[in-house]
């Protein structure tokens, strides 16, 4: 099932790999652990639902960054989804060197959730979660949390949105297939 038009790599490299990646749109999110001056945040593309019953989403972690064993420690985290307006935010907590402690609640806007984990009102969704179980997956790790909040924006606010290496925006027709 080749078409023309496509190349067919059999042993694709890290390069090609992530250019086909960037073929695939995602929102961004803040992912955050801890508030106040025990802070931790980072910028992450990698969100999915899980399930529903329970309420479950994953988020995907360097095995050997220093966001792991700070939820492991404090048993959960919160996941923050961006709107347009945030796009400083998502290149600031995207550098090595990004904010920590109450300096990064400050930036972030943030308010400590009902877990105690740092929550942005400002966001489009934010999502409050226990860790429920985590699997290694190469360089990675899986955490899977169960949902214990939820928090929502109005509908109208527009999600920011990272495709082909830089950030787009949707299309604010309102086409529907």
């Amino acid at each position: 099932m080749t078409d023309p038009g496509t190349t067919l790599l059999d042993t694709p490299d890290t390069a090609t790999f992530r250019a086909a990646m960037g073929a695939f749109p995602t929102g961004v999110t803040l992912l955050t652990q801890g508030s106040g001056d025990g802070t931790i945040v980072m910028t992450l593309n990698s969100l999915a639902s899980v399930s529903l019953d329970p309420l479950l989403i994953l988020v995907s972690v360097k095995k050997d960054g220093r966001m792991r064993p700070r939820i492991r420690r404090g048993g959960g985290y919160a996941v923050n989804v961006l709107g347009e307006q945030h796009r400083d935010l998502s290149s600031e907590f995207a550098r090595p060197d990004r904010p920590e402690g109450q300096r990064a609640m400050t930036r972030i806007g943030a308010v400590e959730g009902t877990t105690g984990n740092a929550v942005v009102p400002s966001a489009v969704a934010a999502f409050e979660c226990r860790l429920e179980t985590e699997y290694e997956a190469g360089d990675h790790v899986l955490l899977i949390g169960r949902v214990v909040a939820v928090h929502r924006a109005p509908d109208a606010a527009r999600p920011l949105v990272f495709h082909q290496g830089r950030y787009t925006r949707l299309s604010a027709t309102g086409e529907t297939a």
